[in-house]
């Protein structure tokens, strides 16, 4: 209260209470945000608690529990389980390709020798990817890049251990070794150190130092046992040694977050949903009648079983009650029968259904036609949302280039170097020129084209208007390299020169007079 309002309450107390009240009334008209999104007076937002959280409590003391649910819906829950394989299979497909691209703006060397070492690379590169390279020795690098992006989607995150050990028919040890995020905890030994967070160690620059492996997951038989083992991110001789994938969606946050975090209430619903109404069509489906009766029943509802006790599944449950198809129950006296329509299947159920998993693919990045593998639309709808498809597509596809293949792929031209497989003239004196050594395109599958012909033609008008190049339309189109096909295509017209045959597919005639007789 300020001078005045107290000077007015000693002559006039109910004046005073008035100006007071308007002054209340004034600060609920000028309260910005309090009188919408912050509100606590209206009706619609009184039940709705929300409090402010650092990401130990939004994201870490929760962690476990949503890595454990994405699981949980990508083994049972068939929408969950295909809007990742979707993801996965349009992120990475058969795996990304390298297309080595040295920058001739920074290294000097004529164009021919340039090709000549991407190609050797190339070659290099292809001999250690097509090996068993991960550390048990079952899956090349094609396969892991499936594992490790299935991964980082369930949990949010994927680690990769790189170590070194020879082995037959492979000339380099590089080695990866996926390692799942269950295993990377805080020992009990640094439960009250301050530097490590999730089994994340920080050197005194806040810099990540290391990470905290357990030599076996938590989460299985031996629960027990909590032996780690701590690995540096880098070498003594500078190598990468754990490659650490997430998505950040806080700042200073070091764990990752599924994907499915944010529609797992509405995947679980909904598989919910769906398995109840299939219950009930099954159900409903084994009725042909339907008993009314005036008196008390004398039996239970087992009785109403049709089933033979020797092909019952339920073990003589009291709960439950099995049927077969077309089930007639033996009316006693006094009851009666009437036809019923159970009304199944529901009407309402694929509507609904629509409505709930466009918002699901709203918030996963994939379009409804997508998200259940069904077009139905006009050729311009179903473009317009496989293009919003593969704006999800791309983006994850760059991040997962970027921060996987490119980073494996520099460790391995650098121990290709220092083995002498590959030959590269000044590789380790700057780090500009072992950037532009190692720069490369990433490729994969294509988006698909659902008109062929159009696609075609305006990929040709692109190159033509100088809006885009052969090499960059080939990947769009099919994934495939330009370079290659027309080594291919020369390689063929050599052949068809050979055996007289056009480039259209046709055979020439022989203008020889004696060989057309004979």
């Amino acid at each position: 209260m300020n001078l005045i309002d107290k000077a007015v309450a000693i002559f006039s107390p109910s004046r005073a209470l008035k100006r007071a009240g308007e002054r209340e009334r004034l600060k609920i008209l000028n309260k910005g945000y309090g009188d919408h999104g912050a509100s606590t007076v209206r009706k619609s937002l009184r039940g709705w608690f929300a409090s402010l959280g650092g990401v130990k409590n939004d994201i870490y003391n929760y962690r476990d529990k949503l890595v454990a649910r994405s699981r949980d819906l990508y083994m049972g829950a068939p929408l969950a389980n295909g809007a990742l394989n979707t993801m996965k299979m349009n992120v990475v497909g058969p795996g990304l390709k390298l297309k080595s691209s040295i920058d001739k703006e920074i290294i000097k060397l004529s164009d021919e020798k340039i090709n000549e070492l991407e190609n050797k690379i190339e070659k290099e590169f292809n001999l250690w990817s097509n090996s068993k390279i991960d550390q048990t020795g079952l899956l090349n690098f094609y396969e892991i890049q499936d594992l490790v992006f299935l991964t980082t989607l369930l949990n949010g995150e994927c680690f990769i251990h790189l170590n070194y050990f020879e082995t037959p028919d492979n000339p380099y040890a590089l080695k990866l070794s996926v390692v799942e995020p269950d295993r990377i905890n805080t020992p009990s030994s640094k439960s009250g150190d301050n530097s490590v967070v999730s089994g994340v160690q920080f050197d005194k620059n806040g810099r990540i130092d290391g990470y905290y492996i357990q030599d076996q997951n938590p989460n299985d038989e031996l629960r027990g046992v909590n032996n780690h083992e701590y690995i540096k991110t880098y070498g003594d001789e500078g190598q990468l040694k754990v490659l650490h994938l997430m998505t950040a969606e806080r700042p200073g946050q070091v764990r990752g977050v599924p994907l499915l975090a944010p529609v797992m209430e509405s995947l679980k619903q909904l598989d919910r949903y769906t398995n109840a109404e299939l219950t009930s069509a099954i159900v409903s489906s084994m009725f042909t009648i339907f008993i009314e009766t005036t008196d008390v029943p004398q039996t239970d509802v087992g009785a109403l079983s049709n089933v033979a006790d020797s092909d019952k599944v339920a073990n003589g449950e009291d709960s439950t009650l099995e049927l077969s198809s077309g089930a007639i129950v033996t009316l006693e006296k006094g009851e009666k029968a009437n036809s019923i329509n159970p009304a199944r299947p529901n009407a309402q159920f694929d509507p609904f259904m629509t409505a709930i998993i466009r918002q699901i693919g709203s918030s996963l990045g994939i379009p409804y036609e997508l998200m259940i593998m069904h077009f139905t639309s006009s050729y311009s709808a179903s473009r317009a949302a496989l293009l919003e498809a593969w704006k999800t597509f791309r983006k994850k596809r760059e991040w997962f280039a970027k921060n996987f293949c490119q980073i494996v792929y520099e460790e391995w031209l650098r121990e290709a170097t220092l083995i002498g497989r590959v030959e590269i003239p000044n590789f380790e004196e700057d780090i500009l020129i072992k950037k532009a050594y190692s720069n490369a395109i990433w490729s994969g599958t294509s988006q698909g084209q659902l008109d062929p012909k159009k696609e075609v033609e305006a990929a040709i008008l692109r190159i033509n208007a100088g809006l885009s190049t052969r090499s960059r339309e080939t990947i769009e189109i099919n994934g495939g390299d330009f370079e290659q096909n027309i080594n291919i295509l020369s390689k063929e017209q050599i052949i068809a020169n050979e055996k007289g045959v056009n480039v259209n597919g046709t055979v020439e005639q022989s203008t020889n007079t004696d060989e057309q007789e004979e």
